[in-house]
């Protein structure tokens, strides 16, 4: 079986649109595209530099993989394993026979949830998950996402795409990793673990 982990760079209410730069998505009027900019660091580098490293295949939304398709294959010396890795790419419309699909190596398309779960049931390596919002919501709809790696940037964007939607399943994670840039940024791990725990908080005399 395969392991999901999402990665997604996010202010502090959740916005996850555009991170990179002014013109990577200013759809529905967006205007703080390339808001993560400011806050990068040594710190920072060091740990999307990790993540790049890792050996991977990728699960990505259309949009995204549109986005991508048009700069890494021009750029993989920075992110070799984006070329040697299968970008599985969820669309209603495309085929894996589409000359855009062709023309970037080892992507293939998928068209379903149950294509994500039968992808997560099989061998091979795991898989991450960058950007891709309206993806991200259908993962956390199916419960698919074993574990989440959130940048956390100390900032309200407002409006936007964002990671979370009100009709999300209630999931339990743990936190198994965390690093604070010297910029703010709280960059977490956290790993899926059963389901929500309730009680009553007891009063203490000791604070």
């Amino acid at each position: 079986m395969r392991k999901i982990t999402l990665y997604s760079m996010i202010s502090l209410d959740g916005v996850m649109q555009a991170p990179g730069n002014p013109e990577e998505d200013p759809s529905n009027g967006f205007l703080y595209g390339g808001w993560t900019a400011p806050f990068s660091d040594k710190i920072y580098h060091q740990e999307v530099m990790k993540e790049l490293q890792e050996p991977s295949d990728y699960l990505l939304g259309r949009k995204t993989w549109e986005i991508w398709a048009d700069y890494w294959p021009y750029h993989d010396s920075f992110w070799p394993n984006i070329s040697k890795g299968t970008k599985f790419l969820l669309s209603k419309s495309l085929k894996s026979s589409d000359p855009r699909v062709v023309a970037w190596k080892n992507s293939q398309v998928i068209h379903s949830a149950e294509d994500i779960r039968e992808l997560k049931n099989s061998k091979g390596q795991n898989l991450q998950v960058w950007g891709s919002s309206e993806l991200a919501k259908l993962l956390f709809q199916y419960d698919l996402i074993d574990e989440l790696r959130l940048k956390i940037h100390p900032l309200i964007l407002g409006k936007g795409k964002n990671l979370f939607s009100p009709d999300l399943i209630p999931a339990s994670f743990r936190l198994i990793g965390t690093v604070i840039s010297s910029t703010g940024v709280i960059i977490t791990n956290y790993q899926r673990e059963g389901e929500i725990k309730t009680g009553t908080q007891q009063a203490t005399d000791k604070i």
